[in-house]
């Protein structure tokens, strides 16, 4: 067996830094409509689909989603790396205006904002809200999936964005 080598002790933020993680855009329609750049993102079944995302309580879109019923997920690519950033920033206008500057449509079932560019998308009602700490756990029934054309995706690693290439196809 290989050595472990063992480093002080580090915070959970600091740890966490350390796995990859694709980067999302939450958004949620309607009256209060709102988007925020997110990586604590996941599937959690296909059958029934589930995906969940992890919000903080003080983040404005938690509840925009409680409200609007449902979420939308933009799967974002390498060149939206600006996108990203955009919808991190709590300087961005508030509501549906954040949406007048990004190249979007508004997805037929939930009425969320989905980008346009994004490698994936998806529309979700609002199954469940679990508690989690400073955060809630949306639980999301997946009610359409679409999926663009293959490229380099958006991670999310130590602090900063990097690109991943697409599989090279098998002949």
């Amino acid at each position: 067996m290989g050595q472990t080598h063992w480093m002080a002790e580090s915070s959970l933020r600091d740890v966490m830094s350390r796995f990859a993680t694709g980067v999302t855009v939450l958004t949620a329609g309607g009256e209060h409509g709102h988007g925020m750049t997110a990586n604590a993102f996941t599937s959690v079944s296909l059958e029934p689909p589930l995906v969940l995302a992890c919000v903080a309580h003080s983040a404005r879109i938690h509840e925009s989603i409680r409200r609007a019923g449902g979420f939308g997920v933009s799967m974002l690519a390498a060149d939206q790396q600006m996108t990203a950033r955009y919808f991190a920033n709590k300087q961005r206008p508030i509501g549906l205006a954040q949406f007048d500057a990004i190249d979007c449509e508004f997805g037929p079932h939930t009425g969320a904002p989905l980008l346009n560019g994004a490698l994936a998308w998806l529309e979700c009602e609002l199954a469940e809200l679990y508690p989690g700490g400073d955060h809630s756990i949306f639980l999301g029934r997946v009610l359409s999936a679409s999926r663009g054309p293959d490229r380099q995706a958006l991670l999310f690693y130590a602090g900063g964005f990097h690109h991943l290439l697409p599989p090279a196809k098998s002949a």
